[in-house]
């Protein structure tokens, strides 16, 4: 990056440039894509709006779609390890 930057700063920076982009990521989403966020002016007239087909296409996204099919371990091999009989 050049002079000014010391050598111990990259590790930092990394971490920072990574939540800087979830956090921009994650208001990116909401701001498209939440049911309750509304951007429309046509939207903001109504006191209650009925989308709950779109609330359930936002809550039941993908990843989460996924995640169902998983076993619910953060380290399966690990866990395997500890947990055979010798």
């Amino acid at each position: 990056m050049g002079r000014w930057m010391r050598p111990e700063v990259y590790p930092l920076l990394a971490a920072m440039t990574f939540v800087t982009s979830l956090c921009t990521f994650q208001l990116v989403r909401n701001v498209l894509q939440n049911p309750d966020v509304r951007v429309n002016k046509a939207h903001r007239k109504m006191a209650v709006l009925e989308n709950r087909e779109e609330g359930m296409k936002y809550a039941e996204h993908g990843f989460r779609k996924f995640l169902r099919t998983r076993p619910p371990e953060v380290m399966p091999t690990i866990n395997h390890f500890f947990s055979q009989d010798n």
